[in-house]
């Protein structure tokens, strides 16, 4: 083959490795439609990009889950949660030959197994679903919450003895379900009282953390006659991911492949391109929490028992490190198969091979990505109260609040039994409710 052969052949590879375009293009129209309560369009664009996935099916499948339980499906909701939960424990197997071929590429050619916070919070969600499905596994769910962070926390050490993952902070809404299921026995109350502790030392910003605790070290559910109903609200917009731009690990490559480049026989591909990565941020949706009123009385307002963002924000920054290296890795690689190539054909430094090879590699660095799939219609938080009130009929009204103002009062029925628990779900993205209020009953 002649060297002009090789340099189209190994363009022609380059623009099949080329990297998919960003799963954030996806999301926006996602986004947009869920948060303004639009519901059906939300499906119907999910449900069409479900026909043609971009290794991105699994974060699709998680916000149809988002968009069921917030509808009133809790049911189809969990059977979505679980697959992708099993999906993404499978993906922990690193296969050898996306590896390889990301390296060429990018990530977004990987199998995606879901970032660190979004695996504790798929079982997460799988409680609070299955709360509304007659509860059976929500126990179960509880545990594996708490169980999963510690799985990942345990096999983020590396080579180096180093681990990153050991800054995550403990979620407190596994003890709290976990908790909540066993205090409606009206018997294990030491159980109940271990995992109200948990609640208090991981949660300690919890405002309900220290009564739910005394409570449950006086052995007492309710008073007799009396139930009790848990309010919980998904607020906020919550993380997603965007592309970024590496500067400083760019810059230190350009200087590093000039040097090189002087250095040595061949030149490299000029880092032009910069570095791209993700980076998860988060804004402000102007919710604090969500009043509740029983007929017509104010009783009062939910708390945070787990703040995603700021989960999600930590987490990622605790292994960022780890994702510029990868990306770094990446660049060298390619400058590697550029050089590689250049002296396996031979040829001068100052010839049009050499220059040739050397725009083939700038563009292959072009076509990077940054991998922004992420579950991308989990709230900022979620939070709850607890109320006990006399068994029989009530009107329950929700009403958002926040830096925005207060939302207009949304209102639902229950049914409290006699020493037992009653849950509601509702979902306030904005200080307007999306889909609707979800109850037990």
């Amino acid at each position: 083959m002649s060297c002009r052969a090789c340099v189209v052949a190994l363009a022609g590879l380059v623009l099949c490795l080329a990297g998919c375009a960003t799963y954030s293009d996806r999301l926006v129209d996602i986004r947009q439609g869920f948060y303004n309560g639009d519901l059906a369009h939300t499906t119907e664009v999910i449900d069409k990009a479900l026909k043609s996935p971009h290794h991105d099916a699994d974060v699709l499948k998680l916000e149809r889950a988002v968009v069921d339980l917030s509808a009133g499906r809790p049911k189809e909701a969990e059977q979505t949660l679980r697959e992708v939960r099993d999906r993404f424990d499978y993906l922990e197997q690193k296969s050898l030959a996306e590896g390889a071929l990301s390296m060429l590429t990018d990530e977004n050619v990987k199998s995606y197994a879901g970032e660190d916070y979004e695996k504790i919070l798929i079982r997460s969600f799988l409680a609070l679903s299955n709360l509304f499905t007659g509860g059976t596994d929500a126990q179960a769910y509880s545990l594996q919450i708490t169980d999963k962070q510690q799985q990942i926390i345990q096999a983020g050490l590396d080579k180096h003895g180093e681990n990153p993952k050991l800054a995550y902070k403990q979620v407190a809404l596994g003890p709290y379900i976990n908790g909540m299921i066993r205090e409606e026995t009206h018997a294990n109350f030491d159980d109940v009282a271990r995992a109200s502790m948990m609640v208090v030392s991981w949660k300690p910003d919890f405002i309900y953390g220290r009564q739910d605790l005394d409570r449950a070290q006086h052995g007492h559910h309710s008073r007799p006659g009396n139930g009790v109903l848990y309010v919980f609200s998904m607020t906020g917009h919550g993380p997603y991911k965007q592309e970024t731009l590496e500067i400083p690990s760019t810059v230190a490559l350009l200087v590093a492949d000039r040097i090189l480049s002087n250095n040595s026989k061949y030149t490299l591909p000029p880092t032009i391109a910069p570095i791209k990565v993700p980076k998860v941020v988060t804004r402000d949706s102007g919710v604090s929490n969500v009043r509740v009123a029983v007929d017509q009385r104010r009783v009062g307002s939910t708390a945070t028992i787990t703040d995603i963002g700021h989960m999600a924000t930590e987490q990622y920054e605790a292994i960022y490190p780890r994702v510029i290296g990868t990306a770094v890795v990446r660049r060298v690689v390619k400058k590697g198969v550029i050089y590689g190539t250049k002296e396996a054909i031979g040829g001068q430094r100052d010839s049009l091979l050499n220059f040739g090879l050397d725009a083939v590699g700038v563009a292959w660095e072009a076509t990077e990505a940054a991998d922004t799939r992420c579950w991308g219609l989990l709230p900022d938080k979620i939070q709850v109260l607890r109320v006990e009130l006399p068994a029989g009929p009530h009107q329950v009204a929700l009403q958002a609040e926040g830096s925005a103002g207060v939302g207009r009062e949304e209102t639902a029925n229950v049914t409290i039994v006699n020493g037992r628990n009653t849950y509601m779900l509702a979902n306030f993205p904005d200080l307007r409710l999306v889909g609707k209020i979800v109850t037990s009953q």
